[in-house]
């Protein structure tokens, strides 16, 4: 997991290169008459689609939702109107329930484009467009460099729609060619995440909490931490979690917030409330306030939130490997799990 890791800035750099040329084209091939993307994916795939789809809105100013896969399974309706595309996101491309979602969508006459790291997978035959992930082979079970090359894959996507619709996406992809080195500045955080790391093992239940885009990032926190070091991890949008959810914290529980983009003053009432309330420990990743006293911050500063999203991804990954080597956990054998890989 950790190889993996440190891997992301020179594979992302070749993705980047791979997908864009030097005129900063983005070389997808993609349908054009687009007004809906519906993502559908499971996992960490999962949150990958939450970003996405948080993106096409922000960036681009077209709907996109996401589901999981096995609920757009049970679903006896969905959505199927002609300027609809579904994206399907599955790492090895053999995901079952992601590919028997596909088939259904395709049943329903749906164009359908899959982001996979398997040329030649069972979801990269059957999809109608495809972009590959050139991450190379993952064999830690918790996803690492497969997540923030979907990423990518997907953050391109959404400015091939942008640029398509007329919009200047030349910053955005200055931006991205900044990507390998904030990364790899990133890493010099972490002897600061293993502090945090020893600090967090020490409690049951952790609160992960974030708004807008960060919560993508939020829920892949959770999910990392918990299949490694098997905390009970808890990630809400933090104005739903004032609703009911914060009982949770009259348990030893430890929160952290991750901020992709500056925090507005609902947030910062919402954050000092919980701590006057709960006497919670609040550890802050990413921007944080003055008129918040959390425990302890990790931030790196980025030209873009875009940017910042990816070198936070890298935090939490980092995070997570830490608390469960501080657990003595086997993070590449997590138990009861296993990774697909064909």
């Amino acid at each position: 997991m950790e190889c993996e890791i440190f891997e992301q800035p020179q594979i992302l750099d070749n993705l980047f290169k791979t997908h864009v040329n030097d005129n900063n084209y983005i070389l997808f091939d993609i349908p054009t008459d687009i007004e809906k993307i519906i993502f559908v994916a499971s996992g960490s795939s999962y949150h990958c689609a939450r970003y996405g789809a948080d993106l096409f809105g922000n960036v681009a100013n077209i709907e996109a939702r996401a589901i999981y896969s096995s609920e757009f399974l049970l679903k006896a309706a969905v959505p199927h109107e002609d300027n609809i595309l579904y994206v399907f996101i599955t790492q090895s491309g053999e995901t079952s329930d992601t590919n028997q979602a596909l088939v259904k969508a395709k049943e329903l006459g749906m164009r359908t484009l899959c982001i996979t790291n398997k040329k030649g997978s069972t979801i990269w035959k059957a999809a109608d467009f495809k972009i590959d992930c050139c991450a190379g082979e993952e064999k830690s079970i918790a996803a690492t460099k497969s997540l923030t090359t979907q990423m990518l894959c997907v953050t391109l996507l959404v400015l091939k729609y942008a640029a398509h619709k007329g919009y200047d996406i030349s910053k955005y992809l200055t931006d991205l060619k900044t990507l390998p080195q904030k990364l790899k500045e990133t890493f010099l955080l972490h002897k600061c995440i293993k502090k945090l790391a020893k600090k967090i093992a020490k409690y049951k239940i952790i609160v992960i909490t974030a708004d807008g885009i960060s919560y993508a990032i939020a829920k892949e926190a959770s999910l990392k931490i918990k299949e490694t070091s098997y905390i009970c991890t808890i990630s809400s949008i933090l104005g739903e979690f004032m609703h009911g959810h914060v009982a949770v914290l009259n348990n030893k529980a430890a929160q952290i917030h991750i901020a992709v983009d500056e925090l507005n003053d609902t947030a910062t009432s919402n954050l000092n409330k919980i701590r006057e309330e709960y006497n919670t420990p609040l550890f802050i990743i990413g921007n944080t306030s003055e008129k918040i006293t959390p425990d302890a911050i990790l931030n790196i500063d980025c030209p873009s939130s875009t940017v910042k999203s990816f070198c936070l991804v890298i935090i939490i990954q980092l995070l997570a490997l830490e608390t469960a080597l501080a657990l003595h956990r086997n993070v590449d054998k997590p138990h009861g799990l296993h990774k697909v890989v064909k």
